[in-house]
């Protein structure tokens, strides 16, 4: 029986894609290694339609996005695109372009885990600068700040605390759009919170971020200190993961001054060296072993759209 075909999608051959690619392999999959950007669609003129440089006679069975290089407005759609259309044709796509469309955009996070009754900081996310400034007027003061953050972004790049109107950057500086969030002050001195790792519906790991200023990324400077993934953190970074529709994601939690637990994000193209470090749990294994057992069970359930069209 051939060895199942996999594509990882990732700009270069990091430490992450590195682990992941020898994951698959040491699974007896056939694993492939490219950026998303070097594919595209040929329609009209055989084949299903859509050109992976690596795969030219057949489709993986499945791929993994590990990351999707920033670009312009049209050339991000049509990397989402290809991802949607590998979908269409019956590819194992983790995480697909809706979970990724859905991460990606903060807004929209808040808005599936307020819909999910799942528990967030307040939230606002607008266009107006005139809007922005009566929410800071009535929701923002020192000592109670609101959290402007990029639309897009990662790591803690960007983020900025607003406690006065003088705060708020002009509407270029924030791209065209204010997402505000309330500031959390947790129950104990200095600033932490938690990174919870989900895949297939399981809380793998666990970390908390001991952060040395307000930002707790480990991008920052955090000191990761690892903690069991059970209890209310697994069970909130589990639904949250759910609520997105994200096959894995690194869920960020975060405790208020009563002890009440938060999801401030759901990443669904997370990095884990700080969460393996720490808790020397196979993050690669874990994630290469989730998608060999979806492509399987789907594969018993008869051929995709891309293995019929080659056989028109």
């Amino acid at each position: 029986m051939p060895a199942a075909k996999v594509a990882i999608f990732a700009e270069k051959l990091d430490w992450h894609a590195r682990r992941l690619n020898n994951a698959f392999a040491h699974l007896g999959a056939d694993v492939r290694c490219m950026p998303l950007a070097s594919c595209g669609f040929r329609v009209g003129i055989g084949g299903p339609g859509i050109t992976l440089p690596k795969f030219e006679d057949q489709l993986p069975a499945a791929v993994i996005v590990k990351t999707v290089a920033t670009g312009s407005f049209e050339q991000v759609t049509m990397r989402l695109g290809v991802l949607h259309g590998l979908r269409e044709l019956g590819v194992q796509v983790i995480n697909d372009a809706r979970a990724i469309e859905r991460c990606v955009d903060k807004s929209m996070t808040s808005f599936l885990l307020g819909q999910h009754d799942i528990p967030t900081p307040p939230t606002w996310a607008i266009e107006s600068p005139a809007a922005a400034k009566e929410i800071v007027r009535s929701e923002a003061r020192p000592g109670r700040p609101l959290v402007l953050k990029p639309l897009f972004g990662s790591q803690g790049r960007g983020l900025k605390l607003i406690e006065r109107l003088r705060d708020l950057p002009p509407s270029e500086e924030a791209q065209g759009v204010f997402y505000l969030q309330r500031y959390v002050t947790g129950p104990t001195a200095g600033w932490r919170d938690w990174r919870v790792f989900v895949i297939g519906g399981r809380a793998v790991g666990a970390m908390i971020r001991h952060g040395v200023q307000w930002r707790t990324n480990a991008a920052q400077g955090a000191r990761c200190q690892a903690v069991p993934a059970v209890g209310e953190i697994r069970d909130l970074a589990i639904r949250a993961t759910s609520a997105i529709g994200a096959d894995y994601a690194g869920v960020d939690i975060i405790q208020d001054r009563t002890g009440r637990y938060l999801v401030l994000e759901v990443n669904s193209m997370p990095a884990w060296r700080a969460l393996q470090t720490a808790t020397g749990i196979d993050i690669a294994g874990n994630l290469a072993g989730h998608v060999m057992a979806k492509f399987a069970g789907e594969k018993r359930r008869g051929p995709s759209a891309a293995e019929r069209s080659l056989t028109r």
